[in-house]
C-alpha cells in the first residue's frame, strides 16, 4: 500500500479541488495524477491560455458554413439554373404550334362590323 503525504492548500482551493475530484474521479490521488499527466503529455503549462474555446470555434465555424451556403445559393440562382434552362431550350425538339397573330384576330372581327353607313337625305325619302 502506498503511503500518503500531507500538502497544504488554502481552504477555497482545497474545497474546489474536492468538488472537482468527487464529480470526475474516484479519489483525490487519481484526480491529481490525471491532471499532472495531462499537462506533461500535452507539453503545456497550467498558466498558458489554450486559445479559443470549443464554443467560440463552433460559433465561428457556423458563421462560415452559413456564408458558404449563401454563396452556393447565389451561384445556383444566378448561374446554374439559367444555364440549365438555356441548354434545355437548345435541345428541345418540339415544333411550336402556329397561332394566329393577335392583330389578325382583331382585323377579322372588325370586318364583320359595319363601319360606315350611308347618310340618308330627307329629300331622297320622298
Amino acid at each position: 500500500m502506498d503511503s500518503f503525504i500531507e500538502i497544504r492548500f488554502k481552504k477555497e482551493t482545497a474545497k474546489r479541488f474536492q468538488e472537482f475530484s468527487r464529480t470526475h474521479f474516484k479519489s483525490h490521488t487519481e484526480t491529481m495524477a490525471t491532471m499532472l499527466d495531462f499537462f506533461f503529455y500535452n507539453e503545456i503549462s497550467p498558466k498558458e491560455k489554450l486559445g479559443p474555446t470549443g464554443r467560440t470555434i463552433e460559433a465561428k465555424l457556423l458563421k462560415r458554413i452559413n456564408a458558404v451556403i449563401a454563396i452556393m445559393r447565389d451561384v445556383e440562382k444566378t448561374q446554374t439554373k439559367p444555364t440549365v434552362a438555356m441548354i434545355q431550350s437548345l435541345f428541345q425538339t418540339e415544333v411550336p404550334v402556329k397561332k394566329p397573330l393577335i392583330l389578325e384576330k382583331k382585323y377579322a372581327e372588325e370586318k364583320k362590323e359595319i363601319r360606315f353607313r350611308e347618310k340618308q337625305n330627307p329629300s331622297n325619302q320622298l
